[in-house]
């Protein structure tokens, strides 16, 4: 018996009936999911310290709040997004009327990663109910206590008419992708990531893929290291390690090495204590299996400064020095992040461009050449230079990947844009039939050069209508 045809039969008769389309409705939606975050905090709080051992600063700036300026932002600009867009038409459809309109794409599937539950359930689900559509949602089965919340909770909130949570782990996932939905929208590993893509292909669903990459970060030599350090160490061992926008690796001169080391473990102490396990602000890895993994890997390794002892699916701090091909950077959630030597004149990019295209990267410096070399000879998703991960954190820049980190990308508008349909739209006058006749044959030179001219770009939006 197929656990998931009632729900997703009850969802597609929702949508046919054109009731998710109106202004109204979505916003009713987005309003419902504004309370639900307001109303649960403290239990959504409780769930993110239980599953990860967030604290309330990380829970309130990395998960929260950012999914409620998300709701803002989207109630603010909801019927502007939803808005024609009128475009530039050529003197062949001058007296006609031509726009894209957004439409929804119909039923949805988002499934969600266990490392930031609530930012990265929330933050995709707001675009797919702004953009008219009906959702599934399946919150990730690790992170058991805020799974708990969405399914238990969420579902007051929003019309369980157009929208359901679903529960289960790989096998339910392989079921759930058997059936065919209008769009899937991932995040995860490259390895699922690619299971997905296969199901989804089956029934020619379109797929936002959000993925992890190698991160780099490029120290140049004229940075003050103190201030390179507090930037890495905090955007670092965010989380525990646990963000897939996080800088994965550094490269840098040996001189700028051994300024940094030191660096980088004051700032460790000042931030975490003399021994990081105890500190409050300081998480825990997600459960014993990744725990055990990341055991196995400090057991293998040098580590320079800091620890590599850990206990209680909580690993210390600690810094590799001379990474090696072997060691298996940016995979799952390594924790700790490598230095790497390489003459500053001699920037080893091949390194970066050879690890596949990372979800982000960093530089720290000042010169501008250095800072134009990396953005002309890298690619990624993202970057930013003299910090971490901030860029994400503006919703006027979509988030999302390239190549092997990701595919399509959200935030903001672009949310909105990546759950509709973008329909070409041309409305013509029936009349005019003496005009368009220099179309039909019998054809002759001079019509086609009327015509040909006629067809040309024109940066004119006059419109009938």
């Amino acid at each position: 018996m197929d656990p998931f045809a009632d729900t997703l039969q009850r969802l597609q008769e929702t949508f046919s009936s054109g009731r998710t389309r109106l202004a109204e409705f979505r916003a009713t939606q987005l309003k419902g999911l504004g309370r639900f975050l307001q109303e649960n905090k403290q239990l959504l709080q409780e769930a993110l310290a239980q599953d990860l051992h967030k604290s309330t600063f990380e829970s309130q700036v990395s998960e929260i709040s950012i999914s409620q300026s998300e709701i803002n932002l989207a109630l603010r600009n909801l019927r502007a997004w939803m808005k024609d867009e009128k475009v530039s038409k050529n003197l062949a459809t001058q007296l006609d009327s031509a726009f894209i309109r957004k439409e929804p794409f119909g039923l949805v599937l988002i499934i969600a990663p266990w490392n930031y539950p609530v930012n990265l359930t929330l933050m995709p689900l707001v675009g797919a109910l702004a953009a008219g559509n009906c959702v599934v949602l399946k919150p990730s089965e690790i992170s058991k206590s805020t799974e708990k919340v969405l399914a238990e909770v969420l579902p007051r909130y929003l019309d369980q008419s157009c929208f359901a949570v679903v529960l289960g782990g790989p096998e339910e996932t392989g079921q759930l992708l058997e059936h065919k939905f209008d769009h899937i929208f991932f995040t995860g590993s490259p390895r699922v990531g690619k299971i997905v893509m296969t199901a989804a292909a089956k029934h020619l669903t379109p797929v936002t893929l959000e993925l992890g990459g190698k991160n780099p970060c490029y120290v140049d030599d004229n940075c003050d290291p103190q201030t390179v350090a507090n930037r890495v160490a905090w955007f670092r061992y965010f989380n525990t390690g646990q963000t897939c926008v996080a800088p994965d690796y550094i490269l840098c001169s040996p001189e700028t090495q051994a300024r940094l080391l030191p660096a980088l473990q004051s700032a460790i102490t000042r931030f975490y204590g003399d021994d990081p396990r105890a500190s409050p602000d300081l998480g825990r890895i997600i459960n014993h299996k990744h725990f055990q993994r990341l055991r196995g890997l400090l057991s293998s390794l040098s580590v320079a400064c800091g620890s590599s002892q850990a206990r209680d699916q909580t690993c210390a701090t600690g810094i590799i020095l001379d990474l090696q091909e072997r060691i298996p950077l940016g995979q799952s959630l390594p924790i700790l992040p490598g230095v790497h030597e390489t003459q500053v004149s001699l920037v080893k990019l091949t390194f970066i461009t050879g690890r596949g295209h990372p979800l982000s990267s960093f530089l720290s410096g000042s010169v501008s050449q250095v800072v134009k070399r990396v953005l002309a000879q890298t690619s990624s998703g993202g970057f930013c230079g003299n910090d971490g991960f901030m860029h994400m954190t503006l919703s006027s820049l979509p988030f999302g990947g390239v190549g092997a980190s990701g595919m399509g990308n959200y935030h903001g508008k672009f949310s909105f844009d990546t759950f509709s349909h973008h329909r070409t739209c041309l409305l013509r006058s029936p009349g005019l039939e003496k005009i368009y006749a220099i179309r039909y044959p019998p054809h002759s030179p001079r019509n086609l050069r009327v015509l040909l001219t006629a067809m040309e770009t024109r940066s004119c939006s006059c419109t009938l209508l």
